[in-house]
């Protein structure tokens, strides 16, 4: 799974949006080692004319004991992951230690430098609901998760303030600009 790549709809999803000023305004592009987020992150930082930094610490919740499984089973396990963050569901990394993961390698990459400029995080769902749960200092709960694949959700880097709720890729200038 770590090393799926992106699918032609995905890669399509991204080509459609790399004109947009926050495409060509980010400063920094942050990628986990996942290969579908390197791809997704690299046809970014390419739009941006910026390099793409990995952190492995980002990466999506170790699945590694179960390899693939059946979308069933894999929502039913992820389902059991987020109702019980603190117990492994079927072998899998504890929710609260992949957010705390997550929580600290986003707060280092912040910390490095205060200058301005917006800076994407690209990686998987999963982690990034993680993430927003805590900045928005609430349990681990899966009704925060994104709706589906391709999603983004903004949140300040001073204040670690969500901006706005998951949006589809395609969506996220409409948010910026409060079109609707």
């Amino acid at each position: 799974m770590p090393d799926w790549s992106l699918s032609d709809i995905g890669r399509a999803r991204v080509v459609s949006i790399l004109a947009e000023p926050w495409i060509t305004g980010l400063r920094r592009i942050i990628s986990s080692a996942e290969t579908k987020a390197i791809e997704t992150a690299d046809l970014i930082a390419k739009s941006a004319g910026i390099g793409v930094e990995v952190h492995s610490d980002t990466g999506e919740i170790d699945r590694s004991s179960t390899g693939y499984v059946p979308h069933e089973r894999h929502e039913a396990i992820a389902d059991a992951l987020f109702a019980h963050p603190q117990q492994s569901a079927g072998g899998w990394e504890r929710a609260i230690d992949a957010q705390s993961r997550i929580v600290v390698a986003v707060d280092a990459v912040l910390g490095k430098n205060a200058e301005a400029g917006d800076i994407a995080f690209v990686g998987h769902g999963g982690v990034g609901t993680l993430l927003k749960c805590a900045l928005l200092s609430t349990a681990i709960d899966r009704r925060h998760d994104q709706p589906g694949g391709g999603h983004v959700f903004a949140f300040d880097r001073r204040t670690r303030k969500v901006c706005f709720d998951w949006v589809r890729l395609e969506d996220v200038l409409n948010r910026v600009t409060g079109r609707q």
